[in-house]
C-alpha cells in the first residue's frame, strides 16, 4: 500500500473525532442560548395605598387611687369608689363586656425621714390602693358625658384615651386597591420613559399593612369638679404596600 494512502487512512479517525466534538459542543451550547432567549423581561414595582376615616370607638383608661392608715382602710375606700364608678358606667349604657380591670395594686407608702448619718429602716406611714379600669366606648357622641360621669363618681386618675376603628378590614381593602393602582401607575411611567410596553402581570405580593396607630391623651389627674370634657377624635389612616412583577413586551 502506498505511503500517502496509509497516512490518509490514519488521519480519518482524527477528523471524525474532531467533527463529533464540534457537533457535541454546539448541541450543548444551544440550550443555554435558548434559555437566555426564553427568559422574559420584567419590571418589579412597589405601590403604596391608604384609606382614611374617622374613629368610631374609644378606649378609656381610668381608675381610682385611695390611701389609708391601713391596707384594709385604703382597700375599703377604693372598693366603694369603684363600685360607684361601675354602677355609673352601666347607667351610661356601657355593657359589662366593655369594662375590664387592667391593673390592681396595693403597696405601702413610706414616711419621709430627716437625713441621718446612720441609715434608718424605712417606716410605713400608710397604704395606697390603685384600681385601673379599661372602658370601651362605642358611642363617641357620649364620650364627653361618660368622662364627666366617671370623674364625678370618684375616678381620680385618667391615664389615657385611645381612639380606634372598630372594623378596619373594609378600609384596609380600599388601601390595598389604592396600592395596586399606585404600582400600575409607576410601572406605566417607567415603561413609557424607557420606550417599552407593559405585558401581563406575573405576580402580586403584599409587603404589609399599617393599622391605625392608637392615639393616647397625655396622662392627667381628673378632678371631681370638672364640668365638661371636650373630645376631638380626629382621623386615622390605614396603609397597604404591594409588589407587582410585570412582563415587558
Amino acid at each position: 500500500m502506498p505511503k500517502n494512502r496509509t497516512t490518509a487512512l490514519a488521519a480519518a479517525p482524527l477528523a471524525l473525532i474532531a467533527a463529533m466534538a464540534l457537533f457535541l459542543g454546539a448541541a450543548l451550547a444551544t440550550p443555554a442560548h435558548a434559555q437566555e432567549r426564553d427568559e422574559p423581561r420584567i419590571i418589579t414595582i412597589t405601590g403604596e395605598g391608604k384609606a382614611t376615616a374617622a374613629p368610631d370607638i374609644a378606649y378609656i383608661s381610668t381608675g381610682v387611687v385611695t390611701e389609708g392608715k391601713t391596707a384594709a382602710e385604703a382597700l375599703a375606700a377604693n372598693t366603694k369608689a369603684m363600685a360607684e364608678v361601675f354602677a355609673g358606667l352601666k347607667d351610661a349604657g356601657i355593657a359589662e363586656k366593655d369594662m375590664q380591670t387592667s391593673q390592681f395594686s396595693v403597696y405601702p407608702v413610706y414616711e419621709q425621714q430627716e437625713p441621718q448619718r446612720q441609715p434608718q429602716t424605712p417606716k410605713i406611714g400608710g397604704y395606697r390602693v390603685q384600681n385601673q379600669l379599661t372602658v370601651t366606648v362605642r358611642d363617641l357622641a357620649a364620650l364627653g358625658g361618660i368622662l364627666d360621669k366617671v370623674v364625678s363618681l370618684g375616678s381620680n386618675q385618667m391615664n389615657g384615651i385611645n381612639f380606634s376603628i372598630d372594623k378596619p378590614e373594609p378600609l384596609l381593602d380600599e388601601a390595598r386597591k389604592d396600592a395596586v393602582k399606585d404600582a400600575l401607575r409607576k410601572a406605566k411611567l417607567y415603561a413609557g420613559a424607557a420606550g417599552v410596553s407593559l405585558g401581563q402581570i406575573v405576580s402580586i405580593s403584599e409587603n404589609g399593612s399599617g393599622m391605625p396607630q392608637p392615639y393616647y391623651a397625655k396622662d392627667m389627674m381628673m378632678r371631681a369638679e370638672a364640668s365638661s370634657v371636650p373630645v376631638a377624635a380626629g382621623e386615622q389612616t390605614i396603609t397597604a404596600s404591594v409588589n407587582l412583577v410585570i412582563k415587558i413586551d
